[in-house]
């Protein structure tokens, strides 16, 4: 299935590239998501995991940048991930392009997503994906721009801030989803 899904960020065109190719730095962001090896400058293992409910499910996986366009800013990204209890897969051709705003960048995302094995089921309503996708985009960008403002921010002395990854909670992701489709019902926008 296609999807497609932007977001904004208070950085000029140059800047918002040069943090979108640090991985290490932005895969905090994704809710759920960890870099668990680097491979090489272009190759990543990690994890993503999400909590549906009472069903934990956890992806190991692969990203590899198959093509980096640094004049268009933009590039070219192969992901695959299998559930580490073996219910299936998901495989994504996922394309990113940095273009200027008036108030820094937008960054819009075109991903070709195909799940395999029991966990399609989930993506057998493709509105459903379409919604999960835009929140967690959303929730990335949230966490992408609070990062941004906190690194301009001095650094609290006392150490290590950083995070482990949490689960991304499935039963606040659907209520959100489901909450955003009752607004576009009755106002017509989301």
């Amino acid at each position: 299935m296609k999807l497609q899904n932007s977001f904004e960020i208070p950085l000029a065109p140059p800047e918002a590239w040069d943090v979108l190719l640090d991985i290490e730095r932005i895969a905090p962001c994704l809710p759920g998501a960890e870099i668990t090896e680097v491979i090489d400058e272009e190759t990543y293992k990690g994890r993503v995991s999400l909590r549906l409910g009472p069903v934990a499910l956890s992806f190991d996986g692969k990203v590899v940048f198959e093509d980096i366009n640094q004049d268009e800013r933009r590039a070219r990204v192969k992901a695959q991930g299998m559930d580490t209890k073996g219910r299936g897969g998901a495989n994504a051709d996922v394309e990113f392009l940095v273009e200027a705003t008036e108030t820094g960048s937008r960054v819009r995302i075109e991903t070709d997503l195909n799940l395999s094995g029991s966990i399609a089921q989930y993506g057998r309503g493709v509105g459903i994906i379409e919604a999960v996708s835009a929140q967690l985009i959303g929730e990335f960008a949230d966490a992408l721009r609070l990062q941004l403002s906190e690194t301009a921010a001095p650094e609290p002395a006392g150490g290590d801030t950083a995070a482990a990854a949490k689960p991304i909670s499935g039963l606040t992701l659907m209520f959100r989803v489901l909450w955003n489709a009752v607004k576009r019902m009755f106002t017509g926008r989301g």
